[in-house]
């Protein structure tokens, strides 16, 4: 750990990179004020014009990312930023009507075991 100047700046470690980056981002913020992210929701950049308000690079960054559909912890990865993070800036995208989500099924919409099982044991009688 490299500190640099006085005591009170000890803190600051020059391989942790800029702390304060993430908070700076998102205002305070630790939750999105628009919408849920799960980490399996699906992102998809929503084809419009100019942004309202300037974009931080990060926010530019995953609207280019979203061209495709991408989900939530796939933008964290890229960006290399926490995910309450990520989700914060997603929740500033989606009021701001930049990207759409599109959340994982329910679990109750999936298939029972005992579903499953039947559909194996037809497969295997043929």
């Amino acid at each position: 750990m490299r500190s640099t100047g006085t005591a009170d700046e000890a803190w600051y470690d020059d391989d942790a990179g800029p702390v304060a980056r993430p908070y700076t981002m998102t205002g305070g913020r630790t939750s999105p004020a628009h919408g849920q992210f799960d980490l399996i929701s699906l992102v998809v950049a929503r084809r419009t014009g100019t942004p309202p308000t300037p974009l931080f690079p990060e926010q530019a960054r995953i609207v280019e990312l979203c061209h495709h559909p991408v989900s939530v912890a796939e933008v964290g990865a890229e960006l290399d930023l926490p995910l309450g993070t990520v989700r914060v800036l997603l929740g500033d995208l989606l009021a701001a009507g930049l990207i759409e989500t599109h959340d994982p099924p329910m679990l109750s919409d999936l298939p029972t075991e005992d579903l499953l099982e039947a559909i194996l044991v037809g497969l295997r009688d043929l």
